[in-house]
């Protein structure tokens, strides 16, 4: 079953391109990882969405993933009560859109 992990990030002023620099570079290597995206939400908003075989499989490179985290940590801001850094969610996909035929 196909899983997804979101974490929302809100990058400090001035720090996008730092923030941008280590997703550029980064290669993962994690068991069941499938592809990922980083994307633009708004002003300094981000969310990286990644595809995995399994929602275990997130779960398990999740020490990992922090180690990504750690090296533009710095370049974050805390988004608020109780979210922290990042706002992470990992899931199961239960239903799965295509465009409608005309």
């Amino acid at each position: 079953m196909t899983a997804f992990n979101v974490v929302r990030f809100k990058v400090k002023p001035g720090m996008e391109e730092k923030f941008l620099a280590e997703h550029r570079t980064f290669q993962p290597r994690f068991p069941g990882f499938r592809r990922g995206y980083v994307i633009h939400t708004g002003e300094r908003g981000y969310c990286f969405i990644g595809e995995w075989e399994h929602a275990a499989d997130s779960i398990q490179a999740e020490e990992e993933m922090v180690g990504l985290l750690d090296r533009f940590r710095d370049t974050l801001e805390d988004q608020g009560p109780g979210l922290g850094i990042s706002d992470p969610v990992v899931g199961d996909a239960l239903i799965e859109y295509y465009p409608a035929e005309s």
